[in-house]
């Protein structure tokens, strides 16, 4: 069989590149210091594609979008040699440089100058050198349907400033690509960077050789989806501890978030949360909300709605009591969202000390307390706004130890509260 796939390859990238090895004689990439108190001193991320003896990182920009580039490429559609035009595209807002950034062990999973490459690297930009943004800040208005509604009701006070009369809200929007410096994150996983290497190289099928044949690059670009953190009130606010912070650390769930679906509790909750954000930013404070995509506990979409048809057929009915029990048969484990990087985010900012944490999850915060930020006060989902077919979802979640003002006995563990499959049928 004759492969006709080169011939429609651009012609610069016909050959094939090994990044296995560097290349003899070519200028050697800059040396990542992670942590280091200057992005000077710790170096630029380059994650070029045109020239591989320039790289000092593993995997490519983008996250997950990586593949959709690729796919662009072959068809003809991109160039694979071009470089962003990176003009006007400097943050809308300044975001620190905070203490957290020069510690190693407080940010392991994504660039804290990653905002800023434009002024940190002018130098290497003037010599050509490709690197590429992994953060970008802007400003924007969200129009949430809840909120407007909070709004005719007099339940949600326009202030001009982050209430428009509308019920539309003024916000700085961050989104944050993954970025992994391998050490720490083995460090935050317990286990050896060796190890770390390992089973990321043979659970992604060998897609990224360099983690086993490339020891001295520590920074890795993983193919997972990054976060987006939005903010109500003054960025500058939230490394303020006297000043009032209220948070939510929302993991992704399209079916709630985008389409109202409602077997669990995901957009009322994330509603609820920014309602207190706004209300936080309005007495003087400031609100964030940090949106992980993790979709389905980080198991994919896919098992997610196979867990459901468990549920919903299992004897007995949808109960509390086997919630996390149907997850485990189909996925093999309950969650794979690893809380232990969560904070990374909030170190970024500047955090240290919440508030108002609005979640009722014992595994995002002790992941906060242990990497050092105060939690004053935890706030639970308002009874009223938890959807009918969710109640299976609170009772397990409060049965298993997430915060909450009371917990449900085991006879209501045992009791279906879910419907089942024959329910959504059109009679």
């Amino acid at each position: 069989m004759t492969d006709t796939s080169s011939s429609e390859r651009p012609a610069a990238v016909q050959h094939i590149t090994l990044t296995s090895h560097p290349r003899p004689g070519r200028p050697k990439a800059p040396k990542i210091t992670w942590g280091a108190e200057s992005p000077a001193a710790r170096g630029p991320l380059v994650g070029t594609l045109g020239d591989a003896s320039r790289r000092n990182v593993i995997g490519a920009h983008s996250g997950s979008y990586a593949l959709y580039r690729a796919l662009a490429i072959a068809a003809g559609s991109l160039d694979a040699l071009h470089k962003p035009d990176l003009t006007d595209t400097a943050p809308a807002v300044p975001i620190g440089p905070h203490p957290q950034w020069a510690d190693p062990k407080k940010i392991v999973s994504l660039d804290p100058y990653g905002h800023i490459i434009g002024e940190a690297f002018a130098d290497l930009f003037a010599e050509g050198w490709d690197i590429r943004p992994t953060i970008a800040v802007t400003r924007a208005r969200l129009s949430v349907p809840e909120l407007n509604h909070a709004v005719r009701l007099e339940q949600l006070r326009p202030d001009g400033r982050i209430v428009t009369a509308s019920g539309e809200v003024n916000c700085t929007k961050v989104a944050i690509e993954p970025v992994w410096y391998l050490p720490g994150v083995a460090e935050r996983c317990g286990v050896t960077e060796t190890s770390l290497r390992r089973h990321l190289f043979e659970q992604t099928g060998g897609m990224f050789p360099e983690l086993v044949t490339r020891s001295d690059l520590k920074v890795f670009l993983p193919p997972i989806g990054g976060q987006t953190a939005y903010v109500f009130g003054d960025v500058a606010t939230l490394a303020n501890p006297a000043k009032q912070l209220a948070c939510r650390v929302h993991d992704e769930c399209n079916g709630s978030d985008v389409f109202g679906s409602d077997i669990c509790t995901c957009r009322p909750y994330l509603v609820h949360g920014i309602e207190v954000c706004i209300a936080t930013a309005q007495a003087g404070g400031a609100g964030l909300i940090v949106y992980n995509r993790k979709e389905g506990r980080a198991l994919g979409e896919v098992t997610k709605f196979l867990v459901y048809n468990a549920r919903k057929r299992q004897p007995g009915g949808d109960r509390a009591a086997a919630y996390f029990e149907r997850t485990e048969c189909v996925a093999g484990v309950q969650d794979v969202r690893f809380q232990e990087l969560m904070p990374d985010v909030l170190h970024w900012l500047g955090i240290t000390r919440i508030h108002h944490l609005v979640s009722m999850s014992n595994l995002k915060y002790d992941a906060m307390v242990r990497s050092g930020i105060e939690v004053i006060e935890r706030v639970p989902i308002p009874a009223d706004q938890i959807p009918e077919d969710a109640r299976v979802e609170i009772d397990a979640k409060k049965a298993a130890g997430y915060y909450a003002l009371e917990s449900p006995t085991s006879t209501e563990l045992e009791t279906a509260k879910g419907r089942a499959l024959t329910d959504y049928q059109a009679s």
